[in-house]
């Protein structure tokens, strides 16, 4: 269990953020690169690195021999998998551990548990944790699917067991439309994650994403790190998180966290993780899936409790205990992220690679940038389009929203479109200042420009 170097099993700011923590901690760090990312700026900031092959992420970052031989062959007795790629991916998690290599992160058994969408529902039906009416397991036949919605009603929403992502969902609101997307949800499943199994609950409308930040120690202790509202979001992938959620008062906050701490118990999880929540109009939250990695919002969390979640998430890997208690855990302030990716806006958000010609860090009083650009770096086509998390801290959400503005306005990145002005535009609406958010604010604030250019 002890090591003293680690392999970054993945690239891009989150390689960045890992190679930071485990230099505080005294750690030797690897990077793996592909071909194309020969130049990245993770690569240059490990004290080794390593080509593990050709652009495509099939043949470098999702290949797991030649993952495993790099660790060998650099002497990395650990592996760190961020986010993304094989971050959730039971097999790897497991080869890792046949290889004596550890695997930062929870056990495979619990990647597998909490994948599978039907199996983490069921799961937390049996711990007591509230989640969305709907069927018991996976329906394989439209007529289940009928005389589900007799009980739930319509608007209900069929899901991918194996889903992420918005693959494998479709909404109906009647039997017609239940019908079609049966069929359609079934076969965007299996095309996506090779597996056709779906389910069925009642469809929320206009609920907020709640999310838990939970930490588990290989000595059975858990701590929730707060809540973060996810809510702004596109076509299921999130734009803007903040914590804590304008949504949720302390009596609620209590509640979910207790319901979080106990899901989390239920499987005795260790190293860091995530319980989602959707809650109604009427504050009436339920379980929606568990995130067995850290995530991309992380910073938020790390900024209004203190706590420096990677270095912790390693540190339950060499297995010491967590220092701190639930008692412990204070929010202070508010902390807002934007993720700015290289993408067109006004063009339906479609990713614009290219090479950056000019590139300025904002800065500031609780300003934070996590980037892996530089000027003169060229952004792949091969990868996520997100080249960076902008995260504002304030005293309150209002100096928060200030502070983020003004970075927004500050940064400046040359030579290809971002989504720093989309983000903008959101940190001056009115709604999202009141805090009248939910996971249909972009489309409705969409909606409202169209109505107002025809007037």
């Amino acid at each position: 269990m002890r090591f003293n170097k680690i392999l970054i099993a993945n690239r891009g700011e989150i390689a960045i953020r890992i190679i930071r923590a485990a230099k505080e901690l005294g750690l030797k760090t690897v990077a793996v690169y592909s071909e194309v990312d020969s130049d990245a700026l993770h690569t240059r900031l490990a004290d080794e690195a390593v080509c593990v092959g050709p652009a495509h992420s099939r043949y470098s970052y999702l290949n797991i021999t030649q993952l495993i031989s790099a660790a060998e062959i650099t002497g990395a007795k650990a592996i760190h998998p961020g986010y993304g790629f094989l971050a959730e991916n039971p097999e790897f998690a497991e080869i890792c551990e046949s290889c004596g290599i550890t695997f930062i992160g929870p056990k495979p058994e619990h990647i597998r548990a909490m994948g599978d969408k039907i199996r983490a529902k069921e799961t937390m039906q049996k711990a007591g944790v509230p989640g969305i009416p709907g069927s018991d397991g996976a329906i394989e036949m439209l007529k289940e699917a009928e005389e589900i919605v007799k009980t739930i009603g319509f608007p209900a929403m069929l899901k991918a067991a194996s889903g992420g992502g918005g693959k494998g969902m479709r909404i109906a609101h009647n039997n017609e439309e239940l019908e079609s997307g049966f069929r359609i949800a079934q076969a965007e499943a299996k095309a996506a994650f090779g597996d056709s199994r779906i389910y069925i609950e009642k469809f929320i409308a206009r609920p907020r994403h709640i999310e838990v930040q939970i930490l588990g120690d290989l000595h059975g202790n858990i701590v929730a790190l707060g809540e973060r509202e996810c809510s702004i979001q596109r076509r299921h992938q999130k734009l803007v998180e903040e914590s804590p959620s304008p949504g949720v008062d302390k009596k609620l906050r209590e509640k979910i966290l207790a319901a979080a701490i106990k899901a989390t118990k239920s499987i005795n999880y260790h190293s860091a993780g995530t319980i989602e929540f959707l809650m109604d109009d009427k504050k009436h939250f339920y379980f929606m899936e568990m995130n067995t990695r850290i995530q991309v919002e992380h910073p938020v969390t790390e900024l209004v409790t203190g706590v420096d979640l990677l270095k912790e998430q390693i540190k339950v890997a060499l297995g010491e205990k967590i220092p701190f208690t639930q008692k412990d855990i204070t929010l202070r302030g508010n902390a807002i992220e934007c993720r700015i990716n290289a993408e067109d806006p006004n063009r339906n958000f479609i990713p614009m690679p290219g090479k950056i010609k000019f590139f300025h860090m904002p800065q500031g009083l609780g300003v934070r940038f996590d980037t892996h650009i530089f000027a003169g770096y060229t952004i792949p086509s091969h990868y996520d389009s997100l080249i960076g998390k902008l995260i504002c801290h304030g005293n309150n959400r209002n100096e928060a929203i200030a502070r983020m503005r003004n970075a927004l306005e500050e940064i400046v990145i040359e030579g290809i479109p971002t989504t720093i002005p989309f983000h903008l535009s959101i940190m001056n609406h009115k709604k999202f200042q009141r805090g009248e958010i939910s996971t249909h604010f972009i489309e409705e604030m969409h909606e409202t420009r169209k109505i107002g250019s025809k007037q």
